[in-house]
């Protein structure tokens, strides 16, 4: 995510970063780089402009060049002001009402009947509201097809109603029958259609128009860059929409939507999707994404998604088998399976200061995990649970069973020794520590 834009921001910093002499012809020099990354980022020009210029007057009008560390003041006046350029403060979502209705509009292809089960799936989940998805989109069977896949595998029902060809009316019947069911929260999933067609854009009108719904969402496809942008501009001339979603943006490596949407539409970014999974959308926080965006990763956010994992019950247990020298290979996969939960690693390696930056260009594999739980999968109920059985032949046989190699069973063995030791060491006041910085950093 960013990667980019993230390298070329870096790279102008580099010299205020460090302790050379620091001029006005320095800064002056170092905002010209930084207006560079930004519009090869597909960031709006007027918006480039506008951002250094800002960031001049304030460096100036502080007088950075005679602070102690002008590299560090300066780098956090150009994360205050990308934070205040992706809209400053975190949005909500409005889900008053009964039932609350969200209305999703967007271009075709933006990933919004995927991002409408996301939705779903975060409401449901997070927020512990009863969804109703609904199928408007009458021009696509396949559309509607895909919403009730999306919501046979999240457990949310679905309402459609086949043969019907008036959107207006299929949303206005989804809302009755929502009341009539206990549904509190409806999203309505329409067809995706072109700025430039007259005709479906007067439709989305006339459904917004007869449903009144609480939030309307505009959905668009984040890799798309300024056309995002642009088209979200006329969206609005005619939907005045609530709030922006960003999809695809775990494979943006510029950014130019995210960081110019806000002061061109005047609409806050709400949600990101950030991968393929149902579980892969994050509430958008401008601050902790300036973060990203300068290198300095996102510790809360990944506290936070820890955090939703954490099941106390499970941890009591386990810090028991610690204690007393009972942690296995079941207990591990359990852990494994609980980080697997939290997003794609890619993505969650990016989290980590500067890790992002010290891994550039190497692969992140979402199944990095896959020979790990091979391996295990092939050890017996007793080998799981007691790792100190395993000799020579039983290293071959597990080797075999897990289609990896003898050294890789090694390699495996001793990190979970490894491993085992740094836990028993952190039942100590090591863990306490960690989980007191942890609860700060909230």
């Amino acid at each position: 995510m960013f990667d980019n834009l993230s390298d070329k921001l870096d790279k102008a910093m580099h010299v205020l970063k460090g302790h050379g002499q620091i001029t006005e012809v320095n800064v002056a020099e170092t905002l010209k780089e930084v207006r560079r990354a930004l519009l090869d980022a597909d960031v709006n020009f007027k918006t480039a402009k506008e951002f250094t210029n800002t960031v001049k007057e304030k460096a100036l009008g502080q007088d950075v060049l005679t602070t102690l560390k002008p590299g560090q003041l300066m780098v956090k006046l150009v994360k205050d002001e990308l934070t205040k350029l992706m809209g400053g403060d975190t949005a909500g979502i409005d889900l008053s009402g009964s039932p609350s209705v969200i209305l999703m509009s967007g271009l075709q292809g933006s990933g919004k009947t995927t991002f409408s089960g996301k939705l779903a799936n975060y409401l449901k989940s997070k927020k512990t509201k009863k969804p109703l998805l609904v199928a408007c989109d009458v021009y696509r069977p396949a559309a509607i097809n895909q919403l009730h896949v999306v919501g046979e595998q999240i457990k949310v029902d679905v309402y459609s109603e086949e043969g019907n060809k008036n959107p207006v009316a299929i949303a206005q019947n989804a809302i009755a029958h929502a009341k009539q069911n206990g549904h509190n929260t409806v999203i309505i999933d329409t067809a995706g259609r072109l700025a430039i067609d007259e005709a479906m854009m007067t439709e989305i009108a006339d459904i917004h128009k007869a449903i009144k719904p609480n939030e309307t969402l505009f959905v668009v496809d984040a890799m798309t860059g300024q056309d995002a942008v642009n088209t979200a501009k006329t969206f609005n001339e005619r939907l005045d929409f609530d709030g922006v979603v960003l999809t695809k943006l775990d494979g943006d490596t510029r950014g130019g939507a995210a960081i110019s949407i806000k002061s061109v539409v005047n609409k806050p970014i709400k949600f990101i999707g950030t991968g393929e999974k149902m579980e892969a959308i994050d509430v958008f926080h401008p601050a902790r994404m300036a973060d990203r965006i300068l290198g300095m990763g996102d510790v809360v956010s990944l506290v936070e998604r820890a955090q939703e994992q954490f099941d106390e019950e499970e941890s009591r247990k386990l810090q028991k088998k610690i204690a007393k020298n009972q942690f296995g290979f079941d207990d591990f996969i359990k852990q494994i399976q609980q980080v697997k939960k939290m997003g794609s690693m890619k993505d969650l390696v990016g989290m980590i200061p500067g890790a992002g930056k010290a891994l550039k260009g190497i692969d992140i594999d979402d199944d990095a995990f896959k020979g790990i739980e091979a391996i295990i999968q092939s050890m017996t109920p007793e080998e799981r649970s007691t790792p100190a059985v395993i000799n020579g032949s039983r290293k071959k046989r597990i080797a075999k069973g897990s289609g990896t190699s003898v050294q890789e069973v090694n390699q495996l063995l001793k990190q979970f020794n490894q491993m085992s030791k740094m836990m028993k060491m952190m039942q100590g006041g090591g863990g306490r520590k960690m989980m007191q910085m942890m609860n700060k950093m909230r």
